[in-house]
């Protein structure tokens, strides 16, 4: 009967060995016949990649790297060098009045991170995944995110809104991770304004986006650290417009977090 009990465990291990076998063996059969019929692209330039490049082909992820790798000043976001913060501000910065209190950046506005930036905005929700990682990267090198109560996408008008059918900054925040803070959608845009890459000038900007948002009644900013999302920045008029608008409703501290500042230059 002994002998019986062992042999019957036996060819159950057996069979739970065979089954297992066969299963990874259809596995790998089927990932080979996807990976033939499907060959895996890179999602930004749709180049042939390998499966363990990850979403990425190995030239854009040598670009993102370059893009990404530099110092920048915790104010603007703005390319320097680390000596030549003075008091936690570049040489454009000191002196100078501003709404935000600090800034992450991903990195700067060209090459790879360029291209995927512009056809996020443009419908590409699936550079998220990157994109995503980049930003909470940079929010993790940023020295505030301990400090977030609010994440605050910057708004598009509604019928921007509503073309896009997303806003690409709320977008990104999902993608982030940070426990005790939560999201407000509660800051709008009151009117369209034109976009800001037509606008020539600095003041020019400001003055587009001067008395476009404003905050909704009931609102949770007042006494709150709250942060900005958006993909670029160029002049930061937009983002200091909205940082005005919030602090005086009552925010103790407003940060940005961007995927993108442009007007850089690669190292």
């Amino acid at each position: 009967m002994t002998g019986q009990r062992g042999g019957g465990y036996n060819r159950g291990v057996d069979t739970i060995q065979t089954r297992r076998w066969l299963v990874e063996n259809l596995r790998l059969l089927w990932s080979g016949l996807n990976h033939l019929l499907w060959p895996a692209v890179c999602i930004n330039c749709a180049e042939s990649i390998g499966e363990a490049d990850g979403d990425l082909c190995r030239k854009c992820w040598d670009e993102l790297l370059e893009s990404t790798g530099g110092d920048y000043c915790r104010r603007c976001g703005r390319d320097v060098g680390r000596y030549g913060i003075v008091d936690g501000a570049c040489g454009q910065c000191m002196g100078r009045e501003a709404y935000l209190d600090r800034i992450a950046r991903a990195g700067v506005y060209s090459a790879s991170l360029q291209t995927m930036t512009l056809g996020f905005k443009r419908g590409r929700t699936e550079l998220d995944r990157v994109l995503g990682f980049l930003v909470r990267s940079a929010l993790e090198g940023g020295a505030f995110a301990g400090r977030i109560e609010l994440f605050v996408p910057v708004p598009l008008h509604w019928t921007r809104r509503l073309w896009r059918g997303y806003n690409q900054s709320l977008v990104l925040i999902r993608r982030l991770r940070v426990p005790r803070a939560r999201v407000s959608t509660e800051l709008v845009r009151m009117r369209r304004t034109k976009m800001q890459p037509a606008m020539g000038s600095e003041a020019k900007r400001r003055a587009n986006v001067a008395g476009a948002f404003a905050v909704r009644k009931g609102h949770p900013f007042s006494g709150k650290a709250v942060c900005l999302v958006d993909d670029i920045k160029t002049t930061g008029a937009t983002l200091d417009e909205c940082a005005r608008v919030l602090k005086e409703a009552g925010a103790a501290r407003v940060y940005a977090l961007v995927l993108a500042v442009a007007g850089q230059s690669v190292s």
